[in-house]
C-alpha cells in the first residue's frame, strides 16, 4: 500500500539502482525526500515514513493516493542521461497526452514519475506499447499483464482542455546536483539540520515576476532504498566538508527554471510535458522536482539562456 503525507506523495520504488555510492543497513522508510523552497517544505514519503509521522495541524497532506515509476533498461542499469530529458519524449508527453497527472522527482541517481493510484490502469495502457511494466512484489518485480484488448481504454485520445500557460522564473542561484555516501551522513546531520531548519544562505522570499529574479531559498534531500540525493545552493555547499559530497567529475553546476505564479495543484495535466518536451527538442538535460505548490527544473548553467528562450517560444505558441 502506498500513502501521501503532509505536503508530500508516497511510494515505494521498483528499480535497479545506477551508479552510487554504498549501501547502508535498511530504514523502515524506503522512499524519503524533503524539499525547502520559499513557501514551505514538501515531504514524499512512503507508507512506512508516513507512520512515523506525528498528527500536526501543521501539516497539510495530498488527498491522493501516488505511485511511483522508474525507467530502466534493459540492462538492469536506469536509463542513463540527461536527467528527465530522456523520458520527455517516451513517458511524459503520452501520459500528458492521455490527461495523466504526474509529479517528478529527479535525484543524483535517476528520476521518479508519481501518477495517482486512480490512473495506473491509464498509465499501464499508455506504456505499455513501448515498455516492458513491472511491479514490485515482496522486493521482486513481477511482470504486469498486458491486455491486448486495450483494458477498454480507446487507443485514439480526444483532446482535451487546451494547456494552462505557467509563468516561469529563473533565481540568479547557482545549484549542484550531489550524493554522498550513506555511512557518512552522521558526520554532516548537524550541518544538514541547521541549513534546512535554522539558517538560510539566502532570503526566504519567493522569485520576482520576471524570467531573471533574484536568489531564493531551495533545498531538497532524498533517501531512497538508502541511496543520498542532495540539489543545494553552490554558496550552501561551502558549509559542508568538501571531502564527503560527491558529484560529476565534470562539477557541473546548474540553474533553476521555476514553474508557476500561483500554486500549480495536483489535477491539471501536461504541466511537466510543456517543460521537458521543448527542453528535450532541444537537447537540454534537465531535472526536475515538483513540490507541493510549485515545479522546478535544473539545466546547466551554460544552458539557461537557451532553455528560458526555448521555454518562452513554447508559451508563446501555447497562448496563440
Amino acid at each position: 500500500m502506498l500513502i501521501n503525507s503532509v505536503e508530500s506523495y508516497g511510494g515505494i520504488p521498483t528499480w535497479p539502482q545506477r551508479g552510487a555510492p554504498t549501501r547502508t543497513p535498511p530504514f523502515r522508510c524506503k522512499f524519503f525526500s524533503l524539499t525547502e523552497t520559499p513557501e514551505d517544505y514538501t515531504l514524499m514519503v512512503d507508507e512506512e515514513g508516513f507512520k512515523e509521522l506525528p498528527p500536526s495541524e501543521f501539516l497539510q497532506v495530498a488527498e491522493a493516493t501516488w505511485l511511483v515509476l522508474n525507467v530502466s533498461s534493459h540492462s538492469g542499469a536506469a536509463v542513463q542521461a540527461a536527467g528527465v530529458t530522456k523520458i520527455a519524449r517516451s513517458v511524459i508527453a503520452p501520459l500528458a497526452e492521455h490527461h495523466v497527472s504526474v509529479l517528478m522527482l529527479s535525484t543524483y541517481q535517476t528520476d521518479f514519475i508519481l501518477v495517482r493510484e486512480q490512473d495506473l490502469s491509464v498509465v499501464i495502457h499508455t506504456l505499455a506499447q513501448e515498455f516492458d511494466i513491472y511491479r514490485e512484489v515482496g522486493g521482486e518485480p513481477v511482470p504486469v499483464a498486458r491486455d491486448d484488448s486495450s483494458n477498454g481504454f480507446p487507443r485514439t485520445q480526444h483532446a482535451g482542455p487546451s494547456p494552462t500557460v505557467h509563468p516561469i522564473q529563473s533565481p540568479q542561484n547557482r545549484f549542484c546536483v550531489l550524493t554522498l555516501d550513506p555511512e557518512t551522513l552522521p558526520a554532516i546531520a548537524t550541518t544538514l539540520i541547521d541549513v534546512l531548519f535554522y539558517s538560510h544562505s539566502t532570503p526566504k522570499e519567493a522569485a520576482s515576476s520576471g524570467p531573471e529574479s533574484s536568489s531564493i531559498t531551495f533545498f531538497a534531500f532524498s533517501l531512497i532504498e538508502g541511496y543520498i540525493s542532495i540539489v543545494m545552493d553552490a554558496e550552501t555547499q561551502k558549509q559542508f566538508p568538501s571531502d564527503l559530497l560527491l558529484t560529476s567529475s565534470s562539477g557541473e553546476l546548474w540553474r533553476m527554471v521555476r514553474i508557476g505564479g500561483q500554486p500549480l495543484g495536483f489535477d491539471e495535466c501536461g504541466i511537466v510535458a510543456q517543460i521537458a518536451v521543448p527542453l528535450a527538442a532541444a537537447d537540454i538535460s534537465a531535472y526536475y522536482i515538483s513540490t507541493f505548490n510549485f515545479d522546478h527544473a535544473l539545466v546547466p548553467e551554460d544552458g539557461i539562456g537557451s532553455a528560458i528562450e526555448v521555454l518562452q517560444r513554447r508559451q508563446e505558441g501555447l497562448a496563440s
